[in-house]
């Protein structure tokens, strides 16, 4: 592989940059100040963004990490010029090169809209510009918090501590917060090249660990589940049976239903849920229930989400958690096959979701698949914790 790389003096970069060079890999340093670059990168050819059409001929991709950071003071005008700007200036010099890639690093801090930091806005608006580019293929990859296994620059007071204890920290640390190794972005840069690589991405493109090596995530969100499921025995048992008798006093038909929906690993189990309709049991998608004949009171559940507390029973059974994608009928295979390829069947359904909580229903299953894939690279306890209230404040559908 041929590869230009910007902003390698940058922390990703310092740890990066002899991960790629171990895998045999033809770099090109580009930097405002090749001296610097070269002086932390001995060996390594570098040279300036003027020479950048020169130099570069015959490489074939392009990773743009030079940028103006969060910790800078600088104004929004300042940012832009850097993030924006610069950004399109060496995709153009890329172009002019004969590079057919070009790769934009950016943070998932952008991917927030409710960020509003000079740093994300420029990033946003650097992404959607890229992206209109002709003559280029353009991806733009989104990282968490990015940390090196020997913990030798950030987190390093876990590199005093035993390795086992050290790891166990570590993965109470990453539990609360997406996290990415500097090994995984090697690999991600490493298969670039691959045929349909890019095909097969999700979109957006986040580069997460994500939480299924994490036992201390797997732990406290069980954890939290149950605690969850309890409240609601404990404190609404009232609620329930209050909920049961009115349903069955409005209509004819159990007050509770069961609805065979797709669980983890594709397994399909048994959903309960407050019945809201008037014939009986709900087997429509959740994106036709508005044309079903529901009753006045099932609008009312819907609304308050009240028709979902039964699936405590499915949270005590282990078979969905609090916090997940949304559960999905057996008939709804373009969803299922979705996120079959994207691996979002390696999670549990969840009474919320990310993708309800932002108003996508399944009309679209692709789409739909995309948001529970952003979910799976973001999951974290604060994550679910911010989807939880969104649900709770009636966010979304």
């Amino acid at each position: 592989m041929k590869i230009v790389i910007t902003g390698a003096t940058g922390y990703v970069g310092r740890n990066l940059i002899p991960l790629i060079q171990k895998r045999g890999t033809d770099l090109l340093l580009v930097g405002r100040d090749p001296s610097k670059v070269s002086a932390c990168f001995p060996g390594v050819r570098c040279c300036g963004y003027g020479d950048l059409v020169r130099e570069a001929q015959g490489y074939t991709t392009l990773l743009h990490m030079a940028v103006l950071n969060t910790n800078s003071n600088e104004p929004l005008e300042t940012f832009l010029d850097v993030n924006v700007n610069g950004a399109l200036e060496t995709a153009e010099l890329a172009r002019k090169s004969g590079i057919k890639t070009f790769v934009n690093v950016s943070s998932t801090h952008a991917l927030d809209p409710t960020n509003t930091s000079y740093y994300a806005i420029s990033k946003r608006k650097a992404a959607a510009e890229l992206a209109k580019l002709k003559g280029l293929e353009v991806i733009s990859i989104y990282l968490p918090y990015v940390y090196e296994p020997k913990f030798s620059d950030r987190l390093s007071f876990l590199s005093r501590l035993p390795s086992p204890l050290a790891r166990l920290m570590f993965h109470v640390i990453a539990s609360r917060r997406p996290t990415v190794s500097i090994d995984r972005i090697a690999g991600f840069i490493e298969d670039l090249e691959t045929d349909g690589f890019f095909a097969s991405l999700p979109a957006p493109a986040i580069l997460s660990d994500g939480q299924a090596d994490n036992p201390a995530f797997a732990f406290f969100k069980r954890v939290i589940d149950v605690l969850f499921a309890l409240v609601v025995v404990v404190l609404f048992w009232w609620l329930l049976v209050v909920i049961w008798v009115l349903i069955r006093t409005e209509s004819k038909g159990p007050g509770i239903v069961a609805q065979e929906k797709i669980g983890r690993d594709g397994r399909p189990f048994t959903c309960y849920r407050f019945r809201t309709t008037k014939s009986g049991p709900e087997s429509l998608e959740m994106h036709r229930a508005s044309a079903a004949p529901v009753t006045r009171l099932g609008r009312a559940l819907r609304k308050l989400n009240l028709d979902e507390l039964p699936q405590i029973i499915n949270i005590f059974r282990n078979e969905m958690s609090l916090v997940g994608p949304s559960a999905c009928l057996p008939e709804q295979r373009e969803l299922v096959d979705a996120r079959r390829q994207l691996g979002v069947l390696a999670l549990k359904p969840g009474v919320c979701s990310l993708a309800q909580m932002n108003g996508i229903d399944m009309n679209d299953p692709e789409i739909h698949a995309q948001w529970d894939a952003r979910y799976m690279a973001l999951q974290s306890l604060r994550f679910d914790w911010n989807i939880f209230i969104a649900a709770v404040l009636g966010s979304g559908k």
